[in-house]
């Protein structure tokens, strides 16, 4: 063995096992691998026996992940970027695109996991264009053997078909490395009835650099409906545009926010708008009053005003238990007493459940309560509450532990 295959390969392999502590110290470890390996091929001192090594590390971290507990996704990682590694070894290398093209497919199809694909754009290079075409053709071979084709759809009524999955999605790369716009579209929009499909369209497209295309696409995309995939296909569509045609950017975080009133639309509007926000926010936080809970998230944490985010909750007379927490925090410092009933309500909206958890949060409000009034009249009520409150549930033993336990009288 190389002095590489030496200082890599131990920190991938092991016969422990992998449960979740383990599996996250193992993968750390094999982090440390694929550091050492990235930094040979950027020196290049061995291209060749990089390139061993780094396949080398691929297959044992296949092995590894297929039995560890990777909750943490740490090994996962490690595997992703050897994958990412290993055609710009195979290219330094100048490994013979044969020897390559069979690689790909065992690892495909007849690898120890089924979850990591390989993309033939990123191996083109090392492939070169004879090397593309032999592997289109193994491909092509493989679909018509097993009578697949991999451009249709597949029947979801019949079991999901791994061979399927990875034969559409290499007819998606390979039409992003030809720059088929006519290929891309039919492999990534499919039949249109899913709008991630139309936001995958836009992507492949961003991809090759049709740009205008992939606005049209990312818009068609965002205005599919109202569901989350149209949410997200809209903030890609905010930064296609960010990117590329930035004064377009505010229409469009415009078009989102009004499809979508809520907080999170609203900050990034405001966001986008800098010095222009005067000429948005009385708009904004009228289509936002519909919905309070939005409305005072925006002003607690967007516009970072707490007094209005206050004038809002009351007047809208808000009953988001969470929201008003986070309000309280903020307000506390501009008004001490005026949280007090705030709290209380807080506490007995705690103490209509049962459990530890409510107990500590009933005592955590309480204690803020108390803090607020040390030194004033209101102190004396709140201590009142509390013995009240003790008393009212002196049948809660866990409850007046965690009361204690709070310092509370």
């Amino acid at each position: 063995m190389s002095t590489l295959s030496d200082d890599v390969l131990p920190l991938i392999r092991t016969r422990a096992e992998l449960f979740y502590r383990a599996a996250n110290a193992h993968g750390t470890q094999m982090h440390g691998a694929v550091d050492i390996l990235e930094r040979a091929h950027i020196e290049n001192d061995d291209p060749g026996e990089v390139h061993r090594v780094t396949q080398k590390a691929v297959a044992s971290s296949m092995k590894i992940i297929a039995r560890a507990d990777d909750s943490a996704g740490i090994i996962g990682d490690a595997c992703r970027r050897l994958l990412e590694l290993h055609p710009r070894t195979a290219a330094a290398a100048q490994i013979t695109p044969s020897k390559l093209v069979a690689w790909m497919m065992k690892f495909q199809f007849e690898g120890d996991v089924d979850f990591f694909m390989i993309d033939p754009v990123r191996y083109a290079l090392a492939l070169g264009t004879h090397g593309v075409e032999s592997y289109r053709s193994r491909l092509t071979e493989r679909a018509e053997r097993l009578g697949i084709d991999p451009l249709a759809e597949r029947d979801v009524h019949q079991p999901y078909s791994h061979e399927h999955f990875v034969l559409h999605w290499q007819a998606q790369r390979l039409a992003v490395l030809d720059q088929d716009v006519e290929m891309i579209i039919r492999t990534h929009a499919r039949d249109k009835r899913v709008a991630a499909w139309f936001q995958n369209t836009a992507e492949a497209l961003e991809e090759i650099g049709q740009l205008d295309l992939a606005v049209e696409w990312a818009q068609r995309a965002a205005g599919f409906d109202r569901g989350h995939q149209s949410v997200q296909a809209a903030e890609y569509w905010c930064g296609l545009l960010a990117r590329h045609r930035p004064d377009e950017l505010m229409e469009a975080r415009w078009w989102v926010f009004d499809r979508w009133p809520n907080s999170t639309t609203a900050t990034r509007l405001h966001g986008e708008a800098g010095t222009s926000w005067p000429a948005y926010q009385d708009a904004v936080l009228e289509r936002l009053s519909a919905n309070p809970r939005e409305a005072v998230l925006f002003q607690l944490h967007a516009l970072k005003d707490p007094a209005a985010a206050w004038e809002t909750a009351h007047a809208a007379k808000m009953s988001n238990q969470d929201v008003w927490e986070r309000l309280v925090q903020q307000y506390q410092s501009i008004d001490p007493l005026a949280v007090l009933p705030i709290l209380s309500e807080l506490v007995d909206l705690e103490l209509l459940q049962t459990g530890a958890a409510h107990y500590k949060n009933a005592a955590r409000h309480l204690k803020t309560m108390r803090r607020l009034s040390t030194g004033t009249n209101a102190l004396a009520e709140v201590d009142t509450f509390i013995s009240d409150l003790r008393e009212t549930n002196r049948r809660r033993p866990r409850l007046q532990k965690e009361f204690t336990r709070a310092g509370l009288p």
